[in-house]
């Protein structure tokens, strides 16, 4: 039976590509230290990994009943986080090997992130690895975030591509729904929070990092060629 051949990947940025969600941890412990509270990696890990920044603060507002709104809240976030980003954040393993790979073999490379263009390119460029990407989607070009399909399918038509033409990496459960809502492939490779299996169910594949997709494509690259 035919499957059909990937041509172009889809990278998320935050969790998968790169190390932030350790970063997003140590910002809400610095956040709420002076107010006398404790954020602990396991309650982060449940209940704060894989969110959107508007989600997250609405929740440690109302958890700890502090005394700003949720929008000084994201200021004070966004000012801390931004010394990070300066300083670099790193790669996840098998970051660079496995964009090299993609470049050496012609596969289109695509980033699909709900960060900002500034931020994102910020991070890809002190890690050197910008010029990797043939296209970029960003959060201010689709009205939907993840879990919608909007990011993906755009990065599609980025890519001129049809969605079974592609493969989505992604780490978090909203991710992997926007890509099977989307009709694309998706490999899973969990960071903080391991999705619900019942959504991992939708994905291709699980995979503990980076490391292993090359394999991965070694093996669909094989079955192509054996079709042919």
């Amino acid at each position: 039976m035919n499957h059909a051949q990937i041509r172009a990947v889809i990278f998320d940025l935050d969790g998968l590509l790169i190390d932030s969600e350790i970063i997003s941890y140590r910002l809400y412990q610095e956040l709420l230290r002076p107010y006398g509270h404790n954020l602990t990696l396991e309650d982060y890990a449940s209940g704060y990994s894989g969110k959107t920044a508007p989600e997250n603060m609405r929740k440690a507002v109302e958890t700890y009943g502090l005394l700003f709104r949720v929008e000084e809240g994201l200021e004070k976030i966004f000012a801390m986080e931004r010394e990070y980003v300066e300083r670099g954040v790193a790669l996840k393993p098998g970051a660079d090997k496995l964009l090299t790979y993609l470049r050496q073999k012609q596969y289109k490379i695509l980033l699909a992130t709900s960060s900002t263009k500034d931020r994102a390119l910020t991070i890809l460029m002190k890690n050197r690895i910008e010029q990797f990407f043939d296209h970029m989607v960003f959060g201010y070009e689709v009205e939907r975030g993840k879990p919608w399909p909007d990011i993906f399918l755009k990065a599609c038509e980025k890519a001129q591509e049809k969605p079974e033409n592609c493969l989505v990496l992604e780490d978090s459960e909203a991710g992997v729904q926007a890509a099977c809502a989307a009709g694309i492939p998706v490999i899973c490779i969990p960071d903080m929070k391991r999705p619900r299996e019942e959504v991992l169910q939708g994905a291709m594949g699980v995979m503990e990092s980076l490391e292993h997709v090359e394999d991965f494509l070694k093996e669909q690259e094989q079955t192509d060629r054996a079709e042919v």
